[in-house]
């Protein structure tokens, strides 16, 4: 049993030292912020679909800039200029990519007639991977 334990405190230690796997775990944490936060908005509110994604998609946003910056990508910006214009290219990559989000989500729902919370869900995959890039080699780049 101790073996055990030791081999899983080992993954956790390699995990938290990987910066995919961090971006991963935070991403996914950042994706059931988003999922969560829609299926609440929609379940106790009667607001538009494309509402409650942006909504959604901005509550993700603001959570994902704090732990990426944060945890993820441990940033080096240390005066209020670097900061303020890591968070600007941080916003800007992310409202592109709220745009295919919404936009994925109203095409398959709309034109393909799939569940919406299925489209949410399944246009996270793409998400994730376009917001890795832009936050690895265009935001948090190193001094």
């Amino acid at each position: 049993m101790k073996k055990l334990f030791e081999k899983v405190i080992d993954l956790i230690v390699w995990c938290w030292n990987n910066p995919v796997m961090k971006y991963i775990f935070f991403g996914g944490c950042a994706t059931l912020v988003n999922l969560g936060s829609y299926y609440v908005i929609r379940l106790v509110t009667d607001i538009d679909i494309n509402v409650a994604n942006t909504i959604s998609v901005c509550i993700a946003i603001l959570f994902a800039y704090f732990t990426n910056s944060r945890f993820v990508f441990e940033s080096k910006a240390e005066t209020f200029k670097e900061k303020f214009s890591e968070f600007v290219k941080f916003i800007s990559a992310r409202l592109l990519t709220m745009v295919v989000e919404v936009g994925g989500v109203w095409l398959m729902v709309d034109f393909l007639h799939m569940n919406d919370y299925l489209c949410k869900f399944l246009i996270q995959f793409i998400v994730l991977a376009l917001n890795y890039v832009f936050s690895k080699f265009l935001i948090f780049t190193k001094k």
